[in-house]
């Protein structure tokens, strides 16, 4: 029983090593119950090593005391958490910390207090930016995350097998959003707080790290996620902000490699979807931990033998090494957007080309929310074939010529896009893909779709409605992707507005989300002229002439 400063004692289970004596200790907190078979392997691995292992329950989960709240008391908590156990007499006064998703969010916050007995981080796929990851996605709110997770950590246990009575399509149908708990069959007053604080307000404050909290970060951090990692952005935030302002940045370490969320955490597999990887791809990630903690926790070798990034580049199937991340010798190139006017869909003439557009015909969809293009196919939407979307009307397909050499991308990819609406609030997605010589559309980087929620577009600190008619600017973020577009191959980009059941529909009216019952069609209209330039934003390494 671990007590808190304000008298709440957590759970938590601890393993030693044989024979007694102080050890360094690697600590894990998890929301996620403590009592599972992975924290009892773990924990015998990690004592076999010569390491405490201490695994916890978050406030309010398993057998923790208190009220579980999101991140909101990790901070203290995890503070409180080292701070006891390196006062423990197995504890040597070092500890170390591990653990993905959630396990790594509560990580950062910790090392944002300073407690002093932190010695080294290891944070796989943490979750950081609270308009652009979750709850909402480019301000959009994502509909099937948020009543999935959030009723998994309600109280104290899962109820993920319940989850599977449920009706998801009368749910996701049901409005106003406020009141779609309800609909599901449990009120989840969580839910209810982050539908209600649609800015970035103090509420999500608490939790969203300044430049300055990374400028009192001064440790040795080994940071994992994947090219098809949901939290991604967060990863690439905390990586970022230690970059440009932490005194340790030189002591900093990267690993991106072809996984999903899961895949980051416990190390991937050779095949997602439709793309096939090497056996190089799957990483043993303990014996990467174990290493790495030798280094900066225990202190048994004299380097961490890593380089500052690793990146694995899918299509062309290689790991990479970098001295920096992103790569100092990648540079943005523009793929731009242009057409006969008649992009929709698959058989339509939108093309990308690296040439700056003439003048030329905009693009024009109907965006219906009643009916909302799908997120994915078949139930998937990572690396797999796309092409049934993009047989709809209000989907509009650019595609690049045949490639004749390899394009290799390693970094941020975004689309920015010319387009004006009739409606007041309305959803601009993209999504990247790559074309294979049969035809297939495989659409890469994380998430269901990159999207932006015209509301927020110069912002998330406060929502601007639009002038209807008025062409506007927008930004759209894809994430961080490294590929090779092979030779026989084509680039292609989707837009849209919408992506269901991934983000919620916007009902193009303008009102609250949270308790809008209304909706209307909006008309939307892509500019990709001389004067208004909507591109694809390509993150390039060089590797040769580019077609």
């Amino acid at each position: 029983r671990v007590p808190m400063r304000d008298g709440v004692e957590l759970s938590a289970n601890v393993w030693l090593p044989a024979g007694g004596g102080r050890h360094p200790v690697v600590l894990v907190r998890t929301p996620y119950i403590k009592a599972t078979d992975r924290y009892t392997e773990l924990g015998a691995r990690y004592a076999q090593h010569g390491y405490a292992f201490v695994v916890q329950d978050t406030r309010g989960r398993g057998d923790s005391d208190g009220q579980f709240d999101f991140f909101f008391t990790d901070a203290a908590d995890g503070y409180d958490t080292i701070e006891w156990v390196a006062k423990q007499p197995w504890s040597n006064g070092k500890v170390g910390t591990v653990g993905g998703s959630y396990l790594a969010t509560v990580q950062w916050l910790a090392a944002r207090e300073r407690p002093a007995p932190l010695t080294c981080m290891i944070p796989q796929a943490p979750a950081g930016t609270y308009f652009d990851e979750l709850p909402r996605i480019g301000g959009a709110w994502l509909m099937s995350w948020s009543l999935n997770w959030i009723n998994g950590t309600s109280r104290r246990t899962a109820q993920g097998p319940v989850l599977g009575a449920t009706d998801w399509e009368r749910v996701y149908r049901h409005r106003p959003l406020i009141t779609m708990d309800d609909a599901m069959g449990r009120d989840m007053p969580l839910y209810n707080a982050f539908l209600t604080h649609s800015t970035l307000d103090d509420y999500w404050r608490r939790i969203h790290f300044a430049d300055r909290d990374f400028g009192r970060i001064d440790l040795p951090i080994f940071s994992f996620t994947g090219w098809f990692d949901a939290d991604q952005r967060g990863t690439m935030r905390y990586w970022a902000g230690i970059r440009d302002h932490s005194p340790g940045r030189n002591r900093q370490h990267i690993i991106i490699g072809p996984w999903t969320h899961v895949g980051a955490i416990h190390g991937g597999s050779a095949r997602l979807g439709e793309m096939e990887f090497t056996p190089e791809s799957v990483v043993d990630v303990v014996a990467l931990h174990l290493d790495f903690f030798d280094w900066c926790l225990e202190g048994s070798k004299p380097s961490f033998d890593f380089p500052r990034a690793r990146v694995y580049l899918m299509g062309s199937n290689e790991w990479r090494d970098y001295d920096a991340y992103p790569p100092k010798e990648m540079s943005p190139r523009s793929l731009f957007l242009t057409s006969g006017g008649n992009a929709n869909t698959l058989a339509g003439d939108g093309r990308l080309t690296w040439d700056p557009p003439a003048d030329a015909k905009p693009d024009r969809f109907t965006y219906d929310p009643a009916r909302p293009a799908p997120s994915g196919v078949g139930g998937a939407a990572q690396a797999v074939d796309h092409r049934p979307i993009e047989r709809r009307h209000d989907v509009l397909v650019y595609s690049s010529e045949v490639l004749t050499a390899p394009v290799d991308i390693v970094g941020p990819v975004s689309v920015v896009l010319h387009a004006a609406s009739d409606a007041r609030d309305t959803d601009f997605t993209a999504k990247l893909l790559d074309v294979y010589p049969d035809g297939r559309a495989i659409k890469l980087g994380w998430w269901d779709a990159a999207v932006i929620r015209a509301r927020y577009r110069n912002g998330y600190e406060k929502e601007e409605l639009l002038t209807p008619g008025k062409v506007e600017e927008y930004t759209i973020d894809l994430g961080h992707i490294g590929h090779t577009f092979l030779p026989g191959h084509q680039i292609r980009v989707e837009i849209s507005s919408s992506a269901y059941p991934f983000i919620h529909p916007n009902p193009n009216t303008g009102n609250p989300i949270a308790t809008d019952t209304a909706s209307r069609v909006a008309r939307q209209t892509i500019y990709h002229d001389r004067g208004r330039p909507s591109r694809l934003v390509l993150p390039v390494v060089p590797r040769g002439p580019i077609p």
